[in-house]
């Protein structure tokens, strides 16, 4: 598994979520109980992993929606 996007914002994590599972590209999503655990403060970034095989099309699917990643 690779890290495609690392975000504090849980709105940019539900759409790109979306987004991939859309395209049939299996999300798992990281550090969901650590970003809980700190409220509101939104300090700790939660990460979205894909496949190896996976991660191409995926950073595709989230450039082309307008989603930078940052991890290129």
């Amino acid at each position: 598994m690779r890290e495609l996007l690392r975000s504090t914002d849980p709105t940019i994590i539900a759409f790109a979520t979306a987004l991939l599972e859309g395209e049939d590209i299996e999300v798992f999503d990281l550090d969901v109980h650590m970003s809980i655990l700190d409220g509101s403060l939104g300090i700790l970034p939660r990460r979205l992993m894909v496949r190896d095989a996976d991660l191409f099309i995926a950073r595709a699917v989230l450039r082309d929606n307008g989603i930078p990643t940052g991890l290129e």
